[in-house]
């Protein structure tokens, strides 16, 4: 088959370029420590937009660094208590959506919340306040600052605390909750579920912010990942700190937090792709322990794949 990659043999193998920090786990522990440290203040508004079947709310929460957090909440009127549900991510620079993209999962007895990422296309809030460049990108975001003032690291414990909302909801069955989403979507189901293990399932698609290191050597440091090629050209045009600034990249590389992942998973992969290339989205998937497949797509790139969305909600339902 046609490939801009690995060959399959040999993707199913591989293991990944990009530095994994040797204080890792003490990183993401301390992280998660000052997430659980915050008091949330849920607040629920009724949206202007409802349906018979439907009651949807912008949900409001506090992050860490204080940021107020949004998100699109839609749940059944009628359905029984509790009931499943699904925390859904967008891709880069984006938002939450539509309500109406949400109502297909309510009519089936689902509740959705639907994260705006902060400082991207919704409402939620990027306090700043980081030293060094803000310009083009968030995965550079704090890069000359300490580590823990990366944004992505902020971000992937909005995904988590956000699933610790859903989990904690009355009407809710914490025994059902899953996660979803696309390109940045996918790499923020990963590392939902990775910070908040008890995410039952989760259908991550070609998974973005994975093996930063394989991007840079594949020549693929454009488009979503264009600010790495801005931030050497401007702050280290000779490469002379390439291996600290990979290592520091690492802690905010889903593939380092895969193994933390304990509910089942049904990736989707198109092996055409040269915005997330299939290396650095295997690179995560390979690291997966839990149970776990692959819907694998070769002729397809950086694109909706047929059927996928389909066998999502089958896979939610437990019928696929």
């Amino acid at each position: 088959m046609p490939t801009i990659d690995m060959p399959l043999k040999e993707l199913q193998t591989y293991s990944g370029l990009n530095p994994r920090p040797a204080d890792f786990d003490d990183y993401w522990e301390r992280a998660l420590a000052e997430m659980r440290a915050v008091d949330a203040a849920v607040e629920l508004v009724p949206s202007e937009f409802q349906t018979p079947s439907a009651e949807c709310f912008d949900l409001y929460f506090t992050g860490v660094r204080g940021a107020r957090i949004h998100a699109k909440y839609a749940r059944p009127r009628l359905a029984e208590r509790p009931h499943p549900a699904v925390v859904q991510f967008h891709g880069y620079s984006g938002n939450a959506g539509d309500w109406t993209d949400k109502l297909g999962i309510v009519s089936l007895g689902f509740s959705i919340f639907a994260l705006d990422v902060r400082g991207q296309g919704g409402y939620s809030q990027d306090g700043g306040g980081v030293t060094g460049t803000t310009l083009n990108g968030h995965i550079i975001r704090g890069l000359d600052d300490h580590p823990d003032e990366l944004l992505f690291r902020h971000v992937f414990l909005d995904c988590a605390q956000l699933a610790g909302i859903a989990l904690g909801s009355p009407e809710v069955d914490p025994e059902r909750v899953y996660a979803m989403g696309g390109s940045q979507g996918g790499a923020l189901t990963i590392a939902c579920a990775a910070l908040e293990p008890r995410v039952k399932k989760l259908a991550p698609v070609f998974p973005f912010l994975s093996d930063y290191r394989r991007v840079w050597q594949m020549d693929l440091a454009k488009d979503a990942y264009a600010e790495l090629r801005t931030y050497f050209r401007h702050f280290d045009p000779q490469h002379k700190r390439e291996d600290e600034i990979f290592t520091k990249l690492g802690y905010i590389d889903i593939q380092h937090l895969a193994n933390r992942i304990r509910g089942e998973v049904m990736m989707g992969v198109g092996l055409m792709d040269t915005i997330c290339p299939p290396s650095t989205q295997f690179a995560a998937y390979n690291k997966i322990t839990a149970p776990k497949r692959l819907e694998i797509y070769p002729d397809f790139g950086h694109e909706g794949l047929p059927g996928f969305n389909d066998k999502t909600i089958r896979f939610f339902l437990g019928d696929y």
